[in-house]
């Protein structure tokens, strides 16, 4: 991030310690659409299409509670609301031409339904250009998100909280961005609708600092490390002869004469000005992500690496222990923190983790006399072990023997830098932590043929790997594995065990090649209007019809159980090729009654976890527009989401096979979702998403035994995605 003139930041330190109603039916072919019913519901309809100045996507807008006259639970005819789900629309003793007040329509449609909003937050020190986007959801009166639990998923250590211990509370509190503590999907091979919204912040650039021109004093590495072994029983903030030492050991005061910088402000702004020297080691930058490589060499030819890498942990854990001194009250820290550059933040994210996880055990004046104890090895150990048995890994057995013979002789950490950062912890929030467990896991496995799995790097995330031709793995950020996941696991942000491939050797690496998705842009006024957007109960009114909200109940027993895969394909790109891994273009070759379909994995889309609701199904306001097809249908259906391309010409064949198709002729409101049913066996979601990934069309998926079809498709109103993808957990689902 660019860095304003240093005389704000410092000084900044010291004063702030579209319009067509559609069908609801839930039928093969679009039936006649439903009117909204005269009066009111009229006029709320012709509020609803009022253009809007900002955006120009349909806004119904939340229902003004001074609106209301209701009398809550009790209805118009005295009878009281029975609080049981609904099977039937209207409900029993309720009169299809009745109008509710707002309170029982809050009752009877909105009662456990997510409700969804959007947040654009500004970024410190940046321009109005740059902003963050988020969500937040509440409403569904259930502990239940849609992430997963960062402990079954292994992923406590891709993010970092910037103020205060344990998990954050807003997605806007963590270091890393987007924040991966709200990343990952409860479904494999899916993100949250935080992350979703998140992808379309607008992050400046992170620029290099302008050097203050503060150097530090000259010290010995039995200083350095003295120091660090005193720190770990804390500060010493009561204290202000003992702080002002800083500057005897470590900095030096240019105004001891006059003003000595006693107090914890201005040596917070001396450590900050002292780390914005471009001589030190930028873990802001991705390639420098991977800290324990500074350090795993010992040896004298190393020596100066790893004397600045220590030199540096040692002063960014005296500014991190300033700024979180007891002595400040948490909402000043989180004014100190607000403005810290991102390049010094990510120096405190080291020093975060040394404090938690690392001690000084011993000493001396070379890097070999170093001994450091790793608190969090042991639960790695275990952590590595339950990884590899998840991912059914083909070598497991000789695997977990050689890793309980290292944790027997303490040989964990010399294996590799990457083992090095897993076993130990030192690993900062992002996106390398996936790479540090598979390739410890590769490192330990004595296997040779691991030797062709040595390159794989978040540097390059959109890859996966053939180990030994029995299983395929596949990165979460990887299309194959987002496609492929519903046969799979999604452990520590792998995707795996899937099916091998004959494109591969026997044991290789692969990078995919793809394409940004040509729709699906998010804009802020799409965030901000998030809220009215998605609002259950439609445009404000005092009354609310019952006519205008239809009850979807899908119909998860009717399967289609003639679709499976056949094969992953990979075609190796000849043309751009380095001295790395091969890159290729992947494929998956479905056969659909007898019939083989290609499907080329062509653009990174996003599968979207739909957030649970509870105490549904839920009615659907009537201008939530959609249609429903079962998922074999899905392939005669071209370009989604363009006025222009949503019908096959019946005589036009698909690609592979003689299938015969029909004519799909839509409506052309590019805002009406497809709702695809893919209950059964789980090829069928994977070709859902498959043909996602073919046309450029990112989704919402939803298990209608946590998120009702309503509540799916109006959570694609909220993200602007036009595919709803309907999936029902069964038992031994996975393959």
């Amino acid at each position: 991030m660019a860095e304003p003139k240093k005389k704000g930041i410092l000084s900044g330190l010291l004063r702030k310690l579209s319009t067509t109603p559609g069908s609801g039916k839930l039928e093969k072919s679009p039936p006649p659409r439903r009117r909204a019913s005269d009066g009111d519901s009229l006029a709320r309809r012709r509020r609803l299409e009022r253009p809007d100045p900002t955006s120009s996507r349909r806004r119904p807008r939340r229902p003004d509670p001074r609106d209301s006259k209701g009398k809550g639970r009790e209805q118009p005819n005295g009878h009281k609301y029975d609080s049981a789900p609904l099977s039937e629309w209207p409900p029993s003793g309720i009169s299809s031409e009745e109008n509710l007040t707002l309170g029982h329509a809050m009752e009877l449609i909105a009662r456990g339904v997510p409700a969804h909003k959007g947040h654009k937050r500004p970024i410190p020190h940046a321009s109005d250009h740059y902003y963050g986007l988020y969500t937040t959801t509440a409403g569904n009166h259930s502990e239940e998100t849609d992430a997963s639990n960062q402990h079954d998923a292994m992923t406590q250590l891709t993010t970092l909280r910037l103020q205060g211990s344990g998990p954050p509370n807003f997605p806007w509190e963590t270091l890393e961005q987007p924040s991966l503590a709200f990343g990952y999907g409860a479904r494999p091979g899916t993100i949250t609708l935080n992350h979703w919204a998140s992808l379309f912040s607008s992050l400046p650039p992170l620029i290099g600092l302008r050097d203050p021109g503060v150097v530090p004093r000259e010290v010995s590495l039995v200083q350095i490390f003295s120091r660090l072994k005193d720190l770990e029983d804390g500060l010493e903030d009561n204290d202000e002869e003992q702080l002002y030492r800083l500057y005897k050991r470590f900095l030096r005061d240019p105004d001891k004469v006059f003003s000595p910088h006693k107090t914890m402000e201005r040596q917070i702004t001396d450590l900050v000005m002292c780390l914005s020297s471009p001589d030190w080691i930028d873990f802001s930058n991705p390639k420098n992500q991977v800290i324990t490589r500074f350090i795993y060499d010992t040896s004298p030819a190393n020596e100066q690496q790893y004397h600045k890498f220590f030199y540096q942990l040692l002063l960014s854990l005296e500014l991190e222990l300033r700024i979180n001194s007891k002595l400040h009250t948490d909402q000043a820290k989180e004014r100190l923190i607000a403005h810290i550059p991102p390049k010094i933040q990510w120096n405190m994210a080291l020093a975060r983790r040394w404090r938690d996880f690392v001690r000084v055990e011993d000493y001396g004046e070379t890097a070999e006399e170093v001994k450091l104890r790793y608190k969090l090895r042991k639960r790695q150990v275990k952590m590595l072990k339950r990884f590899a048995q998840m991912m059914k890994w083909p070598n497991l057995t000789d695997s977990v023997d050689e890793l309980k013979q290292r944790e027997a002789e303490g040989s964990l950490l010399p294996v590799s830098s990457h083992a090095m950062a897993f076993f130990s912890g030192l690993v900062l929030p992002g996106s390398t932590f996936p790479f540090l467990i598979m390739n410890s896991l590769i490192d330990i496995d004595p296997d040779k043929a691991t030797d062709d799995l040595a390159l794989l790097t978040h540097l390059h995330p959109h890859c996966g790997f053939q180990y030994r031709n029995s299983y395929t793995y596949w990165a979460s950020t990887c299309i194959v594995g987002k496609v492929l996941a519903p046969t799979c696991l999604e452990v520590a942000g792998w995707v795996g065990p899937a099916r091998p491939t004959v494109d591969l050797g026997r044991s290789q690496i692969a990078r995919i090649r793809s394409k940004k998705p040509r729709q699906n842009v998010l804009t802020p006024e799409d965030i901000t209007s998030m809220s009215d957007r998605s609002d259950p109960l439609g445009p404000p009114a005092k009354n609310f019809p019952v006519k205008d909200y239809e009850l979807l109940i899908p119909d998860a027993d009717d399967i289609i159980d003639t679709i499976r895969i056949e094969q992953v394909n990979l075609k190796a790109i000849t043309d751009k090729q380095d001295s790395g891994p091969k890159i290729f273009d992947a494929s998956i070759q479905f056969a659909i009654d007898g019939v083989s379909w290609p499907l080329h994995l062509t653009f990174d889309v996003s599968f979207t976890n739909a957030w649970p609701c509870s105490e549904g199904p839920h009615p659907l306001f009537f201008d939530y527009i959609f249609t429903t097809r079962q998922v074999d249908e899905i392939v005669d259906i071209l370009d989604w989401g363009k006025p222009s391309g949503r019908e096959r010409s019946p005589r036009s064949t698909p690609a592979g096979g003689s299938k015969s198709t029909k004519a799909l002729v839509e409506d052309d409101d590019t805002e009406m979702v497809l709702v695809i049913e893919a209950f059964g066996n789980s090829d069928n979601e994977v070709l859902a998403r498959a043909w996602c990934s073919h046309w450029g069309l990112s989704a919402v998926v939803a298990d209608i035994g946590k998120t009702c079809m309503a509540c799916a498709i109006r959570e694609a109103y909220a993200a602007t995605l036009t595919v709803v993808i309907l999936v029902e957990d069964l038992p031994d689902d996975a393959e």
